[in-house]
């Protein structure tokens, strides 16, 4: 055979290679087809920052209510009666008293079990100072309302063209942290763009359930239009202002399955790379199932959960799965200055997400809840950052040390909390 024959061959292959590549869908084109047929809206046009710590968020958060000029709109699963939402609520008043429309909603429990909870005479002093703020299906006797749904999203949406999501609450934890835990690390981000309007639609319709007004008005739909606010942490990427968004919203009875289906699509269409950081890691069957198929396919699995918990028996059900994964290939680090409560993944450098789901039966089967999912290369890259950074505070896990860590009697009670799963 000529050389010319074998530069032919070796020309042909080639094509046929770049071929099949482009037919096979990428996992970020994979996972957006999969959430528009479920009705998910993506946006071409956003800006995203990322803020990493609990001084990072409410500076910038803060920095930009003080700018708002029209509505302030506020969503949590709590506000802490400490001195951040003291800080909060002194702004808020003020913007008030300057015409500004300031709503807030908060969970009934996530109210009442945190150990510093808003009291009826802060509520109503709030109101008279022009700040509505509404409790979500407050506790009532027999006080089993909250046993199953409750609103777990974290939503501020400001003027209707800026927003911040992610895992955090208001609460000074998030810069102090606690005796119990240590350091309580999460993440946050802001959006400027099409992202911002599904955002406000969620809070709207939760607005209208609990209080039963119907704030559907234009003037709170500003996405497209030019922000008015300075001085925030700038989006430095470039790709800033084209990044794609899309809000995955789980309602119950409406919208039930949307967030298991994104993880688990999530981990099936990734062809290289899975890296995960989630505190309350319980699994269910289907999404464990799904981790483990990727590490037959090959792909690297990397899991960041915490040495240390704000509640007793779920991590022993964490300890438990990270460990049956780890048999099964993937690499397991246990976080050791403090609390990593944040939620997010990252697959193949491609997309990523960040919002208020734990990967737990909770999050997945009962509560609201609220991720954006980042179809972003450089938003991704500064997450996978993260990520190789706090490995370096964290210690990875081997069979030797997990007889190290877990003594008999606990690995014990994993096992045992790991058939609660679908209670915890």
């Amino acid at each position: 055979m000529t050389r010319l024959n074998y530069l032919i061959i070796a020309l042909m292959l080639s094509v046929a290679t770049a071929s099949a590549d482009e037919a096979t869908p990428t996992s970020d084109s994979t996972i957006v087809s999969v959430l528009e047929k479920e009705g998910v809206t993506f946006t071409d046009n956003n800006k995203v920052v990322l803020l990493m710590s609990g001084q990072e968020k409410f500076d910038d958060m803060f920095k930009a209510i003080r700018q708002a000029k029209s509505s302030i709109h506020l969503e949590y699963f709590n506000f802490r009666n400490d001195s951040i939402a003291a800080e909060l609520f002194t702004i808020l008043r003020q913007k008030a008293k300057e015409g500004v429309e300031v709503r807030a909603l908060f969970d009934g429990f996530g109210n009442d079990s945190n150990n510093r909870p808003l009291k009826k005479k802060h509520i109503e002093k709030l109101r008279e100072e022009g700040i509505q703020i509404y409790e979500f299906d407050p506790i009532r006797f027999p006080w089993i309302n909250h046993v199953f749904t409750r609103d777990h999203r974290k939503i501020v949406v400001i003027d209707g063209n800026v927003a911040y999501t992610g895992g955090m609450n208001v609460a000074d934890y998030y810069i102090k942290g606690t005796k119990q835990v240590g350091e309580w690390r999460d993440m946050h981000c802001r959006i400027e763009g099409g992202a911002v309007s599904q955002l406000q639609m969620i809070f709207v319709r939760m607005w209208k359930k609990v209080t039963g007004e119907d704030i559907w008005d234009q003037k709170y739909f500003r996405a497209y239009q030019p922000v008015e606010i300075t001085g925030l942490k700038p989006d430095t990427t470039l790709t800033a202002g084209h990044k794609k968004v899309g809000i995955i919203n789980r309602e119950p009875r409406t919208t039930n399955e949307i967030i298991r289906t994104f993880y688990i699509n999530a981990f099936n269409s990734a062809k290289d790379s899975i890296k995960l950081i989630n505190p309350y890691l319980t699994l269910n069957r289907k999404v464990k199932k799904a981790i483990k198929n990727a590490l037959k396919r090959g792909v690297k699995v990397e899991i960041l959960v915490s040495a240390h918990s704000d509640i007793p028996l779920t991590p022993d059900c964490v300890f438990y799965n990270v460990h049956k994964l780890m048999k099964k290939g993937a690499d397991v680090w246990l976080y050791q200055p403090g609390f990593h409560h944040s939620k997010v993944i990252m697959v193949d450098g491609r997309y990523c997400t960040v919002g208020s789901a734990n990967l737990n039966s909770r999050s997945l089967s009962w509560d609201y809840e609220e991720n954006a999912v980042i179809v972003d290369k450089p938003t991704t890259k500064q997450l996978d950052d993260m990520f190789d950074n706090d490995k370096k505070q964290s210690i990875y896990l081997t069979p030797e040390y997990w007889d190290e860590f877990r003594t008999p009697w606990k690995k014990f009670v994993g096992w045992l909390a790991h058939l609660l799963t679908p209670f915890l």
